[in-house]
Order: C-alpha cells, then sequence, then structure tokens
C-alpha cells in the first residue's frame, strides 16, 4: 500500500507534529504505518501521553515491526481534530490511535477511516463510533471513590470547591458527574465555587486564587488531574490567612510536584487522597493499535489501571521523585499482550 507520511506543521493556535519520513513511505503488510491523533496538547498529561507513545512506536520502528509512525496534537477543537483525521485518511495510514475532542462530533470521520480499512483505536478521551476499538479508564468508578474518601476526611461536612478537566471533555464529564453524584448524597457539604483547571497546575491556580477572596473557609478541593493538584496548593498556600494554620483536603492528580508537596506537609499531619489515570496510555495505545492491524482481536471495549498514592506509599513514592511529571508506569508491548489481550481471551 502507498503511504505518504505527514510533515511538520505549525498555525497559529495549534501545534501539528509529525514523526517519521517527510515524503513517500512505502508499507508492506508486515510493516504497518500507525498514527495519534491527539486532540490537546495542553497540559503535563498530555505531553507525557504523547511522549509515552513516540517512545514506544520508534522502540517498534527500530526494531523493524513498523514502516513509521505519526503523530498529530492539536489545540482542542473539533475542527481540527477532524481535519487531522481525514487528512490521514487520505494518506492511508494503517491505524490511528484518537485522544478524541468530542465523544460524538468526529464519529463520522472514523466510520470513514473504519470502511477505508484503517483500525481505529480511540483512547481516554473517546469517541462513540461503533467500530472503534476503545481504551480507557473507569473515570466513574475511580472518581467516585476518590470523592467518598476525601469527604471522609472532612467529617462529610463543610465547604468544597470543585475544580473541572479540559472543558468538553469525555473524561471531564464523566469525573465531573461522579463527583456531583457524591456531594448530591452528601447534603451537609455545600459546593461554593466551580472552575475549570484544564487538568493544568496554572490554570488551576489562577482559577483558585480568582475565586478564594469571596470565599467562606474552604474545606476541601474535588480536583480531576493532570497536574491541578499542585496549582490548587499553591493557590492556598500563596492566600494565607486562615489557610496558614488549616490547609483544605486537596485530591491529589498523580502530579510528582504534589506528591513532593504532600510528603512534606504530611509531616505536620495533613491528610489526603491521590488517584491518578496513567499518561503511559500512550504506549499502551500505540501497541494496541499494532496488535489489531497485525490480526488481534481485543473486546471492544477496555479499562486501564490507575495510578494510587496514599498514607501507606506517600514517603516511598516521594523518596526519589523528580517534579513536572504524572506518575505513571510504562506500557509494553508484553504488557499489552498480557492484560489487553490475553487476559480477554
Amino acid at each position: 500500500m502507498f503511504k505518504r507520511l505527514l510533515v511538520a506543521l505549525c498555525s497559529a493556535g495549534s501545534l501539528f507534529t509529525a514523526y517519521g519520513v517527510a515524503g513517500t513511505a512505502y508499507a508492506s503488510e508486515d510493516k504497518p504505518v500507525i498514527a495519534l491523533s491527539n486532540s490537546f496538547y495542553g497540559n503535563t498529561w498530555r505531553r507525557q501521553m504523547v511522549d509515552a507513545f513516540t517512545a514506544e512506536a520508534e522502540k517498534a520502528k527500530a526494531e523493524g515491526k513498523i514502516e513509521d509512525f505519526v503523530v498529530l496534537n492539536g489545540d482542542g477543537s473539533v475542527a481540527q481534530q477532524n481535519s487531522q483525521l481525514a487528512e490521514l485518511i487520505l494518506r492511508g495510514v494503517d491505524a490511528i490511535a484518537i485522544n478524541a475532542a468530542s465523544e460524538t462530533a468526529l464519529n463520522g470521520l472514523a466510520e470513514k477511516a473504519c470502511a477505508a480499512g484503517i483500525k481505529i483505536i480511540a483512547f481516554d478521551s473517546l469517541l462513540t463510533a461503533d467500530c472503534a476499538y476503545k481504551l480507557s479508564f473507569d473515570f466513574t468508578g475511580y472518581k467516585t471513590e476518590q470523592a467518598n474518601a476525601t469527604l471522609d476526611l472532612i467529617g462529610r461536612k463543610g465547604n468544597v470547591i470543585v475544580v473541572r478537566g479540559v472543558k468538553g471533555s469525555g473524561p471531564d464529564n464523566l469525573m465531573y458527574s461522579a463527583q456531583k453524584a457524591v456531594l448530591d448524597a452528601n447534603p451537609d457539604v455545600k459546593v461554593v465555587a466551580e472552575v475549570y483547571g484544564q487538568a493544568t497546575a496554572s490554570e488551576a491556580q489562577a482559577g483558585i486564587a480568582n475565586v478564594l477572596p469571596s470565599l467562606p473557609h474552604v474545606d476541601a478541593v474535588l480536583a480531576q488531574g493532570g497536574s491541578d493538584d499542585f496549582g490548587i496548593a499553591q493557590a492556598f498556600a500563596q492566600a494565607g490567612g486562615s489557610y496558614a494554620e488549616k490547609l483544605p483536603v486537596i485530591e491529589g492528580g498523580g502530579s510528582s510536584d504534589f506528591v513532593i508537596w504532600w510528603n512534606e506537609q504530611a509531616a505536620k499531619g495533613y491528610k489526603t487522597t491521590s488517584m491518578n489515570t496513567t499518561p503511559g496510555i500512550g504506549g499502551a495505545a500505540f501497541w494496541l493499535a499494532y496488535e489489531v492491524v497485525k490480526g488481534a482481536e481485543p473486546p471492544k471495549e477496555m479499562t486501564m489501571p490507575v495510578a494510587v498514592v496514599d498514607p501507606s506509599n506517600l514517603a516511598e513514592m516521594a523518596k526519589d521523585l523528580q517534579p513536572g511529571f504524572i506518575i505513571s508506569p510504562s506500557y509494553s508491548q508484553e504488557w499489552v499482550q498480557q492484560n489487553l489481550l490475553k487476559a480477554t481471551q
């Protein structure tokens, strides 16, 4: 099959990145071309996810398993990701791993890709096209568990801020719905503010700082991860006043900066929780796409594990952490074979 790979493109308000050969590449049935269409690149989690995909793709190419790979990063808009998909269909790649900007608005092009023989692996932020394989997290389950654990720490009464994630994304909707259900079941807990943090430390810090002056003392913050946790902590630390004596229980989302900060605060008796989706899913999505192209038939829907930090492993986790990343394992071809393929056969 004749293949043409993408060259790097950059336009205002967006970022397109292409890896591989600029020009023409020829793929055999034995050596597919696999693409990543990532809707949003604006936080640590997404960048780390792309790095995970790229690392595994580079390994596969070095081992002669693939002809090449393509990575496209967008600005979060449906229009741009639809353009990405249209281009990849024209290029005739063998598989597209999609971290989607919308659950429904990309379905038409996804179905068109499937009709053209291109394998579609939707992951993390899913689309709902019937032909797509879907690899994600149990956002509802783990966020319900974490919200309950957080409210337990404040005696299920007090004032709470909810920090939402990437606006319009499937994970944001699922996590927020789970949190809202827990909050609705606890009438002595009052939501005093909701802000969007875009799963980013700087956005979350600014959002909290903007609303704090008008609020009563906040007892807990329900968040979504992706490094928003450390930004929230910084906002309260800088606010001073009553927060110098009593910080709220801030939900951790697995950022190394937050876990390091929490470990320092734990010496003063500070307690919280940390659970997060793992950006290493990018590597798992690559290998799942590869295996499907090579003939594997996994279930249409698969679930990834989440990472948990709690008082029992906090000190050990924080000991060797470097700042600036999200806690996550890597997912190899062998891991995918054992956990996404064999485990379901």
